[in-house]
C-alpha cells in the first residue's frame, strides 16, 4: 500500500517513515502542501496540518475535491474544533501529536479495512441515489459523490433501509467502529457534510431523539 506522507519537520517525518516502511508500507514524503497536490495519488495520505506554505486544511479540502482517497491528519492542533473542521472537509481520522506509532499504526489498519468495503456485490438504489457496495462509489443522477470513507458507509447504512429511521446507536455501532476515536459530534459533522454534496438537505431528515432517515429524492 502507498501512503503519501505530508510533514515539513524532518525530526518526525524520518523516523515515522522508517517505522511505516518496516510494517511493509512504501511510503512517500513531501514537505509543502503544494508538493502534496502535485503528488500521484497514493491509497492513504497522512496529512500534517502545519504546513510551511499552504494550510493543511486547504489541502485536505483540496484532497477530498479530487478524489476519495483515505485521509488520516496528523496535527498538534488537538483542539475539538480543528478536529470537527478536518472532518467536516474531509479527514477520515484525526491523531493528535505526540502519538504513539502503534496507534497511528491501528489507526491506518482501521481506515484501510473500512475502504477495502463490504464484498456484498449489491447496488443500493434510492431515488436518483445508487450505492454501488462493492466498488465503494456513489452516484446521484449519474453524478459520482466524493465521500469520504465514513460518509460513504453512513449513507449506504441509511440506504439499506431507505424511509426508514436509523437509530444513533446503531449509527455509532456500525460506522464508527471501536477502533474510532473522534469527537461525539462527528455524526453530526458527516450528516452536514454529505446533505452538502446531495446538495439538498432533505435527503437525510433528522428524527428528534431518535436517529436519521433517508428521504429519497427523484
Amino acid at each position: 500500500m502507498d501512503i503519501l506522507l505530508v510533514e515539513d519537520e524532518d525530526a518526525i517525518a524520518g523516523p515515522l517513515a522508517a517505522g511505516l516502511r518496516r510494517e511493509g508500507f512504501a511510503v512517500s514524503r513531501v514537505a509543502t502542501g503544494r508538493d502534496a497536490l502535485d503528488a500521484p495519488l497514493p491509497d492513504l495520505v497522512l496529512l500534517d496540518l502545519r504546513l510551511p506554505d499552504l494550510d493543511g486544511i486547504e489541502v485536505c479540502r483540496e484532497l477530498r475535491s479530487r478524489s476519495g482517497v483515505p485521509i488520516i491528519v496528523v496535527s498538534a492542533r488537538g483542539e475539538e474544533v480543528d478536529r470537527v473542521v478536518g472532518l467536516e472537509l474531509g479527514a477520515d481520522d484525526y491523531v493528535v501529536k505526540p502519538f504513539g506509532f502503534r496507534e497511528l499504526l491501528a489507526r491506518i489498519r482501521a481506515v484501510m479495512r473500512r475502504a477495502a468495503g463490504s464484498s456484498d456485490q449489491d447496488v443500493l438504489r434510492a431515488g436518483a441515489l445508487e450505492i454501488d457496495l462493492r466498488a465503494r462509489r456513489a452516484t446521484l443522477a449519474d453524478r459520482e459523490l466524493a465521500l469520504t470513507t465514513k460518509e460513504f458507509d453512513l449513507l449506504a447504512l441509511l440506504a439499506s433501509d431507505a424511509g426508514a429511521v436509523v437509530e444513533r446507536e446503531r449509527l455509532l455501532r456500525e460506522v464508527w467502529k471501536t477502533e474510532w476515536f473522534g469527537p461525539t459530534k462527528t455524526v453530526d459533522v458527516h450528516v452536514a457534510s454529505l446533505r452538502k454534496k446531495l446538495e439538498d438537505p432533505g435527503w437525510i431528515e433528522t428524527v428528534r431523539g431518535i436517529g436519521l432517515r433517508l428521504a429519497p429524492r427523484p
